[in-house]
């Protein structure tokens, strides 16, 4: 429980006067269209969108989940940390194609690239994820931390671990349903500096109370390796390296939570220049969420603080460390990391729905109906996170794991059918929609045997399957789907040079590539390369 002053509750109540006035001003600026209510009118500048794909990025798993893992792994989950260069890929690479199109949507993209069918897959499969996985699991966490971290048991005769996750749930789908992509990326911009701020706080505490950077060192020992063994159960190395990139390039590069930022951008530079403020603030997380949990480690066995469990690492440290004042910094920077995750979470799935399900069905719908539909459609996703918490709460244990487990299974076969439709034209339509299917039933077969790995027969060839590392399971899928789409397209007939026009890298046309060149500066290609050299660096020293 943490201990809060007069002056922890004015800085609190100080950043949300300033998200309020932040979502009111950007009510101020009306929604003209669904650009305007989904893409914020695609005029967003660098600044905004690289604090919005960060602040996206960073919810509860982080502050609690990332320290947590430190405290008890080390170094080991640093690698989905250290992702910049992914991001840098999607401003580089992926974005001219995306932001060209002036598609709203991934799955609209898809059919663009391969067809209606495709593009249906992908609809149904993200807004299922994102209602029975990424809200739930980010309002459960949510509920689950502040009842920790402030230590309230009950408030008003009802359990506060409700009341903080409705709380959270109502503000930030208030904002969201009101503000638009608009108000999600103006309050990132408040939300990502105190984020930082209080992360940063913690960081100096800790270090100066275990004694400095070496005696931290000493006593992880091992822990401070970024590499296990390839024998190792959890995190092999060959499956951490490989299977990482490939749950990287999913979750960076094609999945709508992080892309909708790039595509409110309004240029194809201002998206470039977002995706590389972005990767310099993503070097961040090891140093201010993970090394804290190791402090919190170190600080255990030294008998400084009393940890019961990994996963109280943050707010052991918040109690125990910090002074009046800073309290309330750092608190408000877990609020806005929940806040920030639940509306990016709300805005994508309501554009998913009205531009890829609605708009779809109803064609001659005018912009401001599709923009009252999607409020509409955030508020449902409002409703159905809210719903499923207690199914949520019974499997809290290894929630975790479970979430991580899920992410290897449904990135290989998108990621395969981005990346190879973007650099041929020979992948098919039929190859591509197969390959999305045939990774995904994959996907859900290994999850299924999992969830009822007790029934089956030891030994057995299911049984065989399971034992398989959940790495070495995605690259393994991740290639199976890559031998399956090329396989299809030797059969099957490509799409015509008309529909392919300049979505992918061999039919971008002389026009396209000039004005992709304009827009790139020296200082572009400096910034991406210190921020590849400051990761290598990293490894180097962690190795």
């Amino acid at each position: 429980m943490i201990e809060f002053s007069s002056l922890d509750y004015w800085v609190l109540a100080l950043f949300f006067l300033l998200l309020a006035a932040t979502v009111g001003v950007a009510m101020w600026q009306k929604e003209r269209d669904t650009a305007d209510y989904f893409l914020a009118g695609r005029n967003a500048g660098w600044l905004v969108i690289g604090s919005s794909i960060f602040a996206s990025n960073i919810g509860s798993e982080h502050l609690v989940g990332l320290s947590g893992a430190g405290a008890q792994t080390g170094m080991a989950m640093a690698h989905w940390e250290l992702q910049s260069f992914i991001i840098i890929l999607l401003g580089w690479l992926f974005v001219p194609f995306y932001w060209s199109s002036k598609i709203y949507t991934m799955p609209e993209f898809l059919e663009k690239r391969y067809g209606t069918a495709s593009r249906t897959f992908l609809s149904v499969i993200s807004l299922v994820s994102y209602v029975l996985t990424k809200v739930s699991v980010t309002v459960y966490a949510g509920g689950v931390v502040l009842q920790t971290v402030l230590g309230i048991d009950t408030l008003w005769g009802f359990d506060f671990f409700w009341v903080a996750a409705i709380g959270l749930v109502v503000i930030t789908g208030l904002y969201t349903v009101l503000g638009g992509m608009r108000a999600v990326l103006w309050t990132s911009v408040i939300q990502t500096p105190v984020l930082i701020i209080g992360s940063v706080v913690i960081l100096v505490t800790g270090l100066e109370a275990v004694g400095g950077f070496a005696e931290l060192e000493r006593i992880n020992g091992e822990k401070m390796s970024l590499f296990r063994p390839a024998s190792d159960p959890d995190f092999p190395w060959p499956g951490v390296i490989f299977g990482s990139l490939i749950i990287g390039f999913w979750y960076w590069c094609t999945d709508q939570y992080i892309v909708q930022r790039v595509l409110s951008a309004k240029g194809i530079a201002a998206a470039r220049r977002g995706t590389i403020l972005a990767g310099y603030l993503k070097l961040l997380p090891v140093f201010i969420f993970l090394f804290p949990g190791m402090i919190a480690y170190a600080l255990n066995a030294k008998g400084i603080i009393q940890m019961d469990s990994p996963d109280e690492a943050f707010a052991t440290l918040v109690s125990t460390l910090l002074p009046a004042g800073v309290k309330g910094i750092v608190i408000g920077g877990l609020i806005a990391a929940l806040m920030s995750s639940l509306a990016s979470l709300f805005n994508s799935s309501a554009t998913l729905f009205t531009i890829d399900f609605y708009k779809r069905f109803k064609p001659d719908s005018s912009e401001q109906h599709l923009v009252k539909v999607g409020r509409l459609a955030t508020l449902v996703v409002v409703a159905l996170g809210v719903v499923w918490i207690p199914v949520m709460q019974l499997v809290a244990d290894v929630l975790y794991e479970y979430l991580q487990l899920v992410q290897s299974l449904i990135a290989p076969a998108v990621a395969v059918v981005f990346l190879l439709g973007v650099f041929s034209k020979r992948i098919t339509p039929t190859a591509g929609f197969v390959g999305l299917v045939a990774g995904f039933v994959l996907g859900m077969m290994r999850l299924v045997l999992q969830i009822f790995s007790d029934s089956l027969p030891t030994g057995g060839v299911f049984h065989s399957l399971l034992a398989v590392n959940w790495l070495y399971y995605c690259i393994g899928l991740f290639v199976v789907v890559c031998i399956i789409v090329l396989a299809v397209s030797l059969f099957t007939k490509p799409a015509s040079e008309q529909q392919l026009a300049g979505i992918t890298y061999g039919s971008i046309s002389a026009e396209h590539r000039a004005e992709i060149r304009a827009g790139i500066s020296k200082w572009d290609v400096i910034h991406s390369v210190v921020i590849v050299g400051i990761i290598a660096g990293i490894y180097i020293r962690f190795w």
